[in-house]
């Protein structure tokens, strides 16, 4: 009888846990705004050149905006799924392989270093999105 109490204790705890984390990103997940945004994304490449695209659009997270880039034909990614979100290995041909050379893409907001990957990074209206070709330095 003492095992049964204690196991439902346990479960009656784990279960209050869970919600409370539920709560807890529910209020502090990043947020979406809609309707029509304008932004900027910028692609610097690893010899410092720069490409740009201006637009807007209704999309909530930024991988959205690529996707309709790469709709109008002048933009290309790819990346991979990965526990953190989307890990994006190319842009536009531009491979970064960190396991070669330890160069990756990097994303700024409004040139801050990002905070989010780009499947979750909210799009607000007049953002400045920054991709950087970068090689990690020890």
């Amino acid at each position: 009888m003492k095992k049964n109490r204690k196991l439902i204790i346990g479960a009656v705890v784990l279960v209050a846990v869970i919600a409370i984390l539920a709560i807890v990103y529910a209020n502090f997940k990043p947020k979406t705004t809609t309707g029509s945004k304008n932004y900027t994304l910028e692609v610097v490449d690893a010899d410092g050149n720069t490409t740009s695209y201006e637009g807007s659009t209704d999309a909530e997270y930024r991988s959205q905006v690529m996707d309709e880039l790469v709709e109008t034909g002048d933009f290309t990614y790819e990346g991979d799924a990965s526990d953190f979100g989307l890990y994006i290995t190319t842009i536009n041909g531009i491979v970064a392989d960190y396991d070669t050379d330890g160069a990756y893409w990097s994303i700024y907001v409004n040139d801050e270093y990002g905070q989010y990957g780009a499947d979750t990074q909210p799009v607000t209206d007049g953002d400045d999105y920054k991709f950087v070709y970068e090689v990690f330095a020890e």
